[in-house]
């Protein structure tokens, strides 16, 4: 057996490595033909010498940009002092970060389950919900993105359905309430999101065999298209949950933590989930979620047994940075610069679709915004790739949702700690981007 040794290698031979080695995890998609070699605040660095500005925090997780000092700090601290226990042990960073999270949600939210990723938070969820309400069946829009372990890829439907067999048994999909491409409207022609949800329950309830457990869907749907439900849609689903005894989970890993200018997008519409999910934004970019829920579900779960044993369940290393996060985004008012930033940033989204065709709709909220490309415009899929591909080559790296009838999405989420001036560069970048492939397509 022949080992091999860490030495650099050759760029040709990197790509060749990764080619051989590495299993492909993106669907059709590829990797990003760029070796990053560093990071910081809202840069990434390539070992060619380039600088990219990342307009997608990561994986939309690290909101205090990359290699934030003090994120650096605590982990260099942390890994030397505590970083894994038995999880059955537990350690100060986790109970303060426990009390600290339930300080920012309202009652009676007030447990706290810390856990690794976004997929595994939902399972947590999900499994809670099953055990406390006796019962099995789950709701979730159809554009959902949940992750990719067993319950909370039953409930993705953006992505991913086809081909792994069957999906856990008694899940549904309710229409996504979108005022873009409204399926009900008005006299008027407004959006009629409520004869849309009266009929979706309806369908559901027809489906049912009379074991609705949960509504796990996200306040705003990022993986989705960047969609916002209405005002109002919140408040009457978590009605339709409490009329069939149904617990709602509102997974806010990409909204959650001050991204959408609140601490959570869910304080828009007055209501208090009876399950929150967190994570991305938690750690930062590194792996860290939680489960949040009231003392009563909690004891109820608990009495039944409750069990979600995992080997990293309450490691200190990320509790430790979670505190962190917290600490500098209390300090530094990151929600109040979210809400600020981001009203320039919609502000230079619209200039842009005012100068060019081809952009049908600019929407989200805060730091979270979408910027849709027309269905019909000229050859979308392949136009919304050539916007990617330009916007790289100029140096500005960009995520862009494809799902069919949609047109394409670019989905925007800088850091909260990004600049003024680098969503500048950003929007111009993308508008010189569009011009681009708009008049070579």
């Amino acid at each position: 057996m022949a080992f091999s040794t860490a030495a650099p290698l050759s760029t040709a031979d990197f790509w060749a490595d990764a080619d051989r080695h590495l299993v492909r995890y993106a669907g059709a998609g590829t990797f990003t033909p760029e070796i990053i070699a560093r990071a910081a605040g809202s840069f990434l660095y390539t070992e060619s010498g380039r600088e990219i500005l990342d307009f997608t925090s990561g994986q939309m997780s690290a909101i205090l940009g990359h290699a934030h000092p003090e994120i650096v700090a605590t982990v260099r601290r942390q890994v030397g002092e505590l970083d894994h226990l038995f999880s059955g042990m537990l350690s100060r960073p986790v109970v303060d970060l426990a009390r600290r999270l339930a300080a920012t949600v309202p009652a009676p939210l007030e447990k706290v389950l810390l856990l690794t990723t976004g997929a595994e938070s939902n399972e947590a969820a999900l499994r809670m919900a099953k055990l406390v309400t006796g019962k099995h069946e789950i709701v979730s829009f159809a554009r959902s993105w949940h992750g990719m372990t067993q319950a909370a890829a039953s409930a993705t439907y953006s992505a991913g359905r086809k081909g792994y067999g069957p999906a856990a048994p008694g899940n549904f999909a309710i229409p996504v309430p979108s005022a873009f491409r409204p399926d009900f409207t008005t006299a008027g022609g407004d959006f009629d999101w409520r004869r849309q949800l009266d009929l979706a329950f309806e369908l559901i309830d027809a489906q049912s065999v009379g074991s609705l457990a949960a509504c796990l869907v996200e306040p705003i749907l990022s993986s989705g298209g960047v969609v916002e439900p209405p005002p109002g849609y919140f408040a009457a689903l978590q009605q339709k949950c409490r009329d069939r005894g149904m617990l709602l989970i509102l997974d806010e890993a990409q909204t959650g933590l001050c991204r959408t200018g609140t601490w959570y997008a869910f304080e828009r519409d007055g209501v208090v989930p009876d399950i929150l999910t967190l994570s991305k934004t938690l750690g930062a970019g590194l792996p860290l979620a939680a489960v949040l829920t009231s003392a009563e579900i909690e004891q109820a779960a608990h009495e039944r047994g409750y069990l979600f044993f995992t080997t990293h369940v309450s490691d200190p290393l990320v509790a430790a940075v979670g505190n962190t996060v917290l600490d500098v985004l209390i300090r530094d008012r990151l929600d109040e610069r979210a809400a600020e930033l981001g009203g320039l940033l919609r502000q230079g989204l619209t200039d842009i679709a005012e100068r060019h065709d081809v952009v049908a709709d600019i929407r989200g909220r805060g730091l979270l915004a979408g910027l849709q490309l027309h269905e019909t415009a000229r050859g979308s899929d392949e136009l919304g790739a050539l916007i990617t591909r330009r916007c790289l080559e100029l140096g500005l790296h960009m995520n862009i949702v494809q799902l069919p009838g949609m047109g394409g999405v670019f989905r925007i989420a800088p850091a909260l700690t990004a600049t003024e001036g680098e969503l500048s560069l950003g929007l111009s970048i993308l508008d010189d981007a569009i011009g681009y492939a708009s008049a070579r397509l």
